[in-house]
């Protein structure tokens, strides 16, 4: 290493200000910031390719002599890395000594599965979403975080986060779990006691609830109308929740053979929540069913307008009058299933 530093000052006191200036000075050529992304199975060699690619350097001198100071050849590489316009060589292999990653915006989305939370969180970081997915699927993640294999959605809360690249399937989930408990404040916990349900349970109806609209002034309603089912024992009867049992979400007109699926998620077979949810549900759906609008209503039928909003209803004959409404537009469509 003392050899290394001796070199590298002969190489300045005769060079001059010119060998001081490729070492120290700018180096990269882009004129936006460019993104350095290391995999674990990366090598110096490969390194020395990625960083010609993303930024195409004027010179590599300052790479051999820095990864030789620096020790890159005994370190972990991976990471993601941001090559500023302009920047030196000796500042991005010192950020890659030091792990001084950028981190990246994750976004948490509200999807309907845990392949489907796998595919897009693994296309924003160095994992496989097959490595992801078997994670969160085994028996034993589930325990260590307080779920099963049902209900494990329900700790992802769809916001953005901040992780590095290089983030582990555990270290993700420990943040999700992390993330999860800052949410569900006292206040909000509160609130669930008061429906007589447990977070999670508020997550799986919240689930059903975004499935039903995407109308978040209409959200409340809905939480409310679903509430009054589970409270006086009636079956929730909710589309959404024989379509995700049939796994075809593309049904748009959820017909008679549809509701003999013997699944827990059938709740025209069976009374009370599923046994999870049905989607990670959006925040505003979430405190829509915190913060449900009390009302009488027991049915709920799509407009016939196809505006993606619902007319409601507290009889059965009201429902029955609402249903026809949207049967004949279904049929005026052609719309089969």
């Amino acid at each position: 290493m003392k050899k290394l530093f001796i070199t590298l000052l002969l190489l300045l006191l005769v060079g001059g200000g010119g060998v001081a200036y490729t070492l120290f000075g700018k180096v990269f050529n882009n004129k936006e910031t460019a993104w350095l992304l290391i995999d674990s199975d990366d090598n110096l060699d490969s390194l020395k390719v990625k960083i010609n690619e993303a930024a195409s350097p004027s010179t590599m001198l300052g790479f051999d002599v820095f990864e030789k100071i620096y020790r890159l050849h005994k370190s972990k590489l991976q990471g993601r890395y941001a090559l500023e316009a302009g920047q030196s060589m000796y500042g991005l292999l010192k950020n890659i000594r030091n792990k001084c990653q950028t981190p990246v915006d994750l976004v948490v989305p509200s999807v309907r599965t845990l392949e489907d939370m796998a595919g897009r969180l693994s296309s924003k970081l160095m994992m496989d979403s097959l490595t992801l997915l078997n994670y969160m699927n085994d028996p034993a993640t589930c325990k260590k975080y307080g779920y099963d294999s049902h209900n494990l959605a329900s700790m992802f809360i769809p916001n953005t986060y901040e992780v590095y690249w290089d983030v582990t399937p555990e270290q993700l989930l420990d943040r999700m779990k992390k993330e999860s408990d800052n949410f569900w404040t006292q206040e909000r916990k509160n609130k669930a006691k008061a429906l007589n349900l447990k977070p999670e349970e508020v997550i799986t109806l919240a689930s059903i609830v975004d499935e039903e609209t995407a109308n978040n002034a209409e959200k409340p309603r809905i939480a409310g109308l679903y509430l009054n089912r589970l409270r006086i024992g009636m079956p929730l009867q909710s589309d959404p929740t024989v379509r995700y049992a049939l796994g075809d979400f593309t049904i748009r007109r959820v017909l008679a053979e549809y509701l003999k699926i013997d699944s827990p998620y059938n709740t025209y077979m069976y009374r009370g929540l599923p046994p999870g949810p049905i989607r990670v549900p959006s925040i505003s759906g979430i405190d829509a069913v915190l913060n449900h609008e009390n009302n009488k209503y027991l049915y709920m039928c799509a407009k016939e307008d196809f505006s993606g909003t619902h007319n409601f209803a507290v009889t059965s004959a009201e429902h029955t009058a609402n249903a026809r409404r949207y049967i004949q537009a279904l049929n005026a469509r052609g719309i089969k299933r």
